[in-house]
């Protein structure tokens, strides 16, 4: 198995699921992204996926297909996409190893690209899996 980008929580992939079904018959999964925006300089993006486009990462689980664009893979490598619902908000949310903060409402985050050799290190670490 090759190494993902992202992992999906079973409730992200429920809620993605749950998306789809109601966007009707063109609808075939989200696509993540990053984008310049917010007091922490960066948020995180969420688009509905019609056509998927062959340059972005794909993430599947119990049938959800979540693609991640290229532009941030980098920021989103370890990341887990969960979601959440209390009370106050619902909504996806990612654990993300490479966030050094985020503003105080949890709607932007500041982001530094993932260091590669520290990843190909800890995989080569890695006991094999037969």
């Amino acid at each position: 198995m090759g190494f993902a980008v992202m992992s999906m929580t079973d409730g992200a992939a429920a809620r993605v699921k749950a998306i789809v079904e109601n966007s009707g018959p063109e609808a075939k999964g989200v696509r993540v992204g990053i984008k310049k925006g917010g007091c922490a300089g960066m948020e995180y993006t969420i688009d509905l996926v019609t056509e998927p486009n062959a340059k972005d990462d794909l993430i599947e689980r119990d049938g959800a297909k979540v693609w991640v664009e290229p532009s941030a893979v980098l920021y989103l490598l370890g990341t887990e996409m969960g979601f959440e619902q209390t009370t106050l908000r619902s909504g996806f949310t990612f654990t993300n190893p490479n966030q050094t903060s985020a503003c105080g409402c949890g709607e932007s985050v500041e982001l530094k690209p993932a260091d590669l050799a520290a990843l190909a290190a800890q995989r080569q670490n890695e006991p094999a899996h037969s």
